[in-house]
């Protein structure tokens, strides 16, 4: 139902408001993702939502991925309590990668998790976070090829904000135990902050899907002279995942756990020789690795397996991803500013169960990118820019971006743009090579994944009008992006037949990534709308319709025609606080499992979080914080299906979504 609403605020609601004086229209936050540049958020060339730090809090979030629900256009969900689905317009595999994703500017991509995200060892603590800048739209230039609908960038604060020591602690239902503790020293002009944080739950009711992650991260910022920072940022994840179905189609998903080490070093050396002009040098290297294996055993195949064929299933990997880069920002006029760099980078994965015995497959990443910000009259603003890449035996690409911005009042802002960009494909979608043999004889019985050599990069050309405006009244601020994109070569999966003839060839089909032969477009609106009818009491609205068009049914059915959330929160007074949020996800086969031949669109769901929060804080503004936090309320429903599962359950949701209510304290010292 929700999702046949139209805008409830049009543009011409500014008409006749007169613009209010003073701070408010004077606190929009500055933006440093779009385009490298830092930009007040009404010139920013393109749709930007920033998440503060206060917010984030506010909402009692144990895993960071559930905020992205509250951001219009994205499409986020579980297919367990221990795997998170991140995707913006939803046009994702089963590990989604179409939006690149940094931590102070470090892509925390993996080949070790088939090109994706593992959001669950994220390396990153919600304490440390300042805020958060996603950009709603493709940005290739800034950030590459995995900006190819999006970026989103999560910004910690610096090593000497807020001194002091803190401990936090989660208790509740499904076995939640959290407890994580920060503390920060200053050594003359050394400041570092040490984050320890264990997360311990049993997942989802029904679910076999238990976590136990383990987080150290050490942040260092050091002042060498008036001109020059160095710093650094050194961070181990630790992992137990419980993950498969008891009854999985021949044992092809058992149950099992992943256990995963993930560590990363990151140093960046930032010269500011005077106002307005910057030189970077960054460099970090990621390093995962994952141990998860487990046994298959199909039903008996006579003559050849009376007994029915028995394999090792071997998923363990090794990656290491090594990224440099160098970045200059100047100041060419009055009224420019200007940024080019420079980026090399190696990935390499040792996975060779899942690459026909490779010991190791290496790709190497080459992008040089510029853009310029020209303000050529007082009230338009051009921003342009490009990037060349070259991507393993891909040709060399040149993506473009241009956005021009007209500022109608101080309070009024249009903005039109075109951007043009080419996938990262994961290794493992083009080569993955995954020949299962039976222990006892040796013989090859099935081939899950079959390369495919002449896979090439997927093409975006998107096209957008936006919308920001920001009114006295009520505070209200609404934000609008219609928008059209169309991909070129989208991969997706297809059942296949192996060429090795395999024993189980009947009974079980080979799959491979290909490029679809006809683009998908995505065309559509949304838009957030951020208002406060009353004294402590703000409330945020988000909408988003796409209409998805392929000549592949179940390409199409990957998007949710709709998504719409409703927050409110309120500062009751006297150390009290409150939010609620409401959720509809439209209908939406996301992913494609390990059966791709099955199709299955999990239906429309409703969903509800709360939050209540007492904070006392002490003469010198440490505070201590009690909270009882509550999310899936509501319906049991389905958000990500399984669909190798899912074929065996027919219509019947295979993996719900339970309740997770759990108890909270902050104590700052």
């Amino acid at each position: 139902m929700w999702g046949g609403l139209f805008l409830p605020v049009s543009v011409t609601f500014a008409a006749g408001v007169e613009e209010a004086e003073g701070s408010y229209f004077e606190d929009l936050p500055t933006v440093l993702t779009v385009s490298r540049l830092p930009q007040p958020l009404n010139e920013a060339p393109g749709a930007v939502t920033v998440i503060d730090r206060a917010f984030i809090q506010a909402t009692g979030y144990r895993d960071l991925a559930r905020i992205f629900r509250l951001v219009p256009g994205m499409q986020v969900g579980q297919e367990r309590g221990s795997s998170q689905w991140v995707t913006y317009h939803g046009l994702s595999g089963t590990n989604p990668s179409e939006m690149q994703v940094l931590i102070d500017g470090r892509s925390v991509y993996t080949q070790a998790n088939y090109g994706g995200v593992d959001w669950t060892t994220l390396p990153v603590t919600v304490d440390e976070i300042e805020r958060i800048e996603i950009v709603r739209g493709s940005n290739p230039v800034s950030y590459g090829a995995n900006a190819f609908l999006g970026v989103i960038n999560i910004i910690t604060r610096h090593s000497s904000d807020e001194p002091g020591t803190r401990f936090q602690l989660n208790a509740g239902g499904a076995g939640i135990r959290d407890v994580a503790a920060r503390t920060t020293a200053q050594v003359g002009a050394l400041s570092m902050r040490l984050n320890a944080q264990h997360q311990h739950d049993h997942g989802f009711t029904a679910l076999y899907d238990g976590r136990d992650v383990n987080l150290l991260d050490l942040r260092g910022d050091y002042r060498v002279s008036t001109v020059d920072e160095l710093g650094f940022r050194v961070s181990a994840t630790q992992a137990e995942k419980d993950l498969g179905y008891p009854d999985s189609a021949n044992q092809n998903n058992a149950l099992h756990t992943q256990y995963s080490q993930n560590y990363s070093l990151q140093t960046q050396w930032t010269h500011v020789p005077k106002p307005g002009e910057e030189l970077q040098l960054h460099f970090y290297r990621n390093q995962e690795r994952l141990n998860e294996q487990w046994y298959a055993h199909a039903a008996p195949y006579p003559p050849y397996f009376p007994n029915g064929p028995y394999a090792l299933i071997d998923a363990n990997k090794r990656a290491v991803r090594d990224h440099a880069e160098l970045q200059h920002r100047f100041t060419p006029g009055a009224r420019t500013q200007a940024v080019w760099g420079l980026e090399i980078q190696r990935d390499e994965v040792h996975a060779p169960a899942l690459y026909a015995g490779r010991e190791t497959v290496a790709s190497d990443l080459y992008r040089g990118f510029g853009s310029l910000e020209w303000k050529f009259l007082p009230s338009w603003q051009l921003t342009a820019g490009g990037a060349l890449e070259k991507f393993e035996d891909e040709p060399l690409h040149f993506a473009p971006r241009t956005f021009i911005n007209w500022q109608a009042s101080r309070s009024n802002t249009f903005r039109a743009g075109y951007a043009r960009a080419w996938t990262q494909r994961p290794t493992y979608e083009k080569e993955s090579d995954v020949q299962v043999t039976d222990n006892q004889f040796g013989v090859l019985i099935a081939q899950p994944y079959v390369p495919n050599p002449d896979l090439h990069q997927s093409r975006v050309d998107s096209v957008e009008l936006g919308y920001l405006g920001r009114f006295s009244p009520l505070a209200a601020s609404l934000d609008v992006r219609v928008f059209r994109e169309k991909v070129t070569g989208f991969i997706y999966r297809q059942a296949v037949t192996s060429s090795l003839s395999p024993i189980l060839q009947s009974a079980q089909d080979s799959a491979q990534y290909q490029n679809a032969p006809n683009p998908v477009m995505l065309t559509g609106v949304e838009y957030q709308l951020k208002f406060s009818p009353w004294h402590g009491g703000n409330w945020l609205f988000n909408h988003a319709v796409i209409n998805t068009k392929s000549i592949d049914e179940d390409i199409q059915r990957r998007v949710a025609p709709y998504t719409l959330s409703l927050s409110w929160q309120q500062n009751w007074g006297a150390g009290w606080s409150s939010m609620i949020t409401g959720l509809r996800m439209g209908p939406m086969a996301g992913g494609d499992g390990i059966v791709p031949i099955y199709s299955y669109v999990a239906p429309a769901y409703n969903s509800f979080d709360a939050r209540i929060a007492y904070t006392r804080r002490s003469v010198n503004g440490k505070k201590v914080e009690y909270s009882l936090n509550a999310i899936n309320l509501g319906e049991h429903h389905q958000e990500i299906a399984d669909r190798s599962q899912q074929s065996l359950r027919g219509s019947v949701p295979a993996n719900v979504v339970s309740p997770m209510v759990y108890v909270g304290m902050v104590l700052e010292m």
